[in-house]
């Protein structure tokens, strides 16, 4: 039986909530073993002068405790 923990991690780009969630999950992996999936669970932009600055997400990453 495995056993399966879940926190969250918010990351951020200048070029698209894609490329802020792999970022997310990159740098999560250099430290956490055993990634098992990520949940976007919310996004969001900065927005200034009528222009989208950057991309935000917040993440569920689940990952095995062994």
């Amino acid at each position: 039986m495995a056993v399966l923990k879940v926190i969250e991690l918010m990351a951020n780009s200048k070029k698209s909530w894609e490329d802020a969630t792999a970022k997310a999950v990159k740098k999560a992996s250099k430290t956490i073993k055993g990634i098992r999936s990520a949940y976007v669970q919310d996004q969001s932009v900065v927005v200034e002068n009528g222009e989208v600055k950057e991309y935000r997400v917040i993440l569920k990453v689940t990952f095995e405790v062994k």
